[in-house]
C-alpha cells in the first residue's frame, strides 16, 4: 500500500517561511504538492519529475521551490515570502503513470 507522509505545516506570519516534506513508500515519476484553500478547489502548487523538470502555479513562482531526492523518495517544498492567500491544506502528490496517490495533507496558516 502506497503511503505519503507529510510534515512541516504550521502557523507563520506574512513574509515568513516554511518547509514542507513528504516521504513516499515507493518511487514515482512525478511528485509534488497541491493545496486546498477554504472555499476553493484543489490546485496545483508545484510538481517535479524524476528528471527534475518542474511546474509551478503562477502565484508561487519566485517564492516557492520544490526539490526531490530520488534515492529517498522524498519531495520538499520550500515556501518563502508567504502570504495570507497561501493559507491552505497542502497535500503531497505522487504519480505520473496513470495512478495518482495523495497524502492526508498538512495545514499551513499564514496570519499575523
Amino acid at each position: 500500500q502506497v503511503q505519503l507522509v507529510e510534515s512541516g505545516g504550521g502557523l507563520v506570519q506574512p513574509g515568513g517561511s516554511l518547509r514542507l516534506s513528504c516521504a513516499a513508500s515507493g518511487s514515482f515519476y512525478t511528485m509534488g504538492w497541491y493545496r486546498r484553500a477554504p472555499g476553493k478547489q484543489r490546485e496545483l502548487v508545484a510538481i517535479i519529475t524524476r528528471g527534475g523538470s518542474t511546474t509551478y502555479e503562477d502565484s508561487v513562482k519566485g517564492r516557492f521551490t520544490i526539490h526531490r531526492d530520488n534515492a529517498k523518495n522524498t519531495v520538499d517544498l520550500q515556501m518563502n515570502s508567504l502570504k495570507p492567500e497561501d493559507t491552505a491544506v497542502y497535500v503531497c502528490y505522487a504519480g505520473g503513470t496513470g495512478v495518482d496517490y495523495w497524502g492526508k495533507g498538512t495545514r499551513v496558516t499564514v496570519s499575523s
